[in-house]
């Protein structure tokens, strides 16, 4: 959410597009032994509807340009490769996910793979929306 508030911030800022992505993760349907599309048609119904949310609110705030993309397969590199290529993207920003080191080592941080592999620059929102750090305050 946060995430997303900045981004609204930066694209009115700019007068640019805001891209909306959610990539459903494909491995997860992997171990589902009756898969039958059922459960990928739901989540994309879910995510097309969360990102129709997202995309109303920023329309409302003022942005012109509002893109949605609801991508299947790995979010690491859909949201570093494919994603950035196709909407000509040159901000990403992501929310830290929080996750502990062991975590991070079996699954690998989506956040850490996009700064590494994104053709453009990376911003991880780490703070709340006045970015006050507590430095100097009492």
């Amino acid at each position: 959410e946060v995430a997303f508030q900045k981004a609204v911030n930066v694209a009115l800022r700019n007068e640019g597009k805001l891209v909306l992505a959610h990539v459903i993760d494909t491995r997860a349907f992997q171990t589902v032994a009756s898969f039958d599309g059922t459960l990928a048609e739901q989540a994309q119904e879910l995510a097309q509807q969360t990102l129709n949310d997202y995309k109303n609110q920023a329309l409302e705030m003022g942005v012109s340009e509002v893109v949605t993309v609801v991508e299947y397969g790995s979010p690491k590199s859909v949201l570093a490769r494919q994603i950035p290529v196709e909407q000509q993207v040159d901000l990403i920003m992501l929310g830290a996910t929080g996750l502990n080191a062991i975590e991070r080592l079996l699954v690998g941080s989506v956040s850490e793979y996009v700064i590494r592999h994104a053709p453009c620059d990376v911003l991880i929102v780490r703070t709340e929306l006045d970015n006050v750090t507590g430095i100097g305050k009492k």
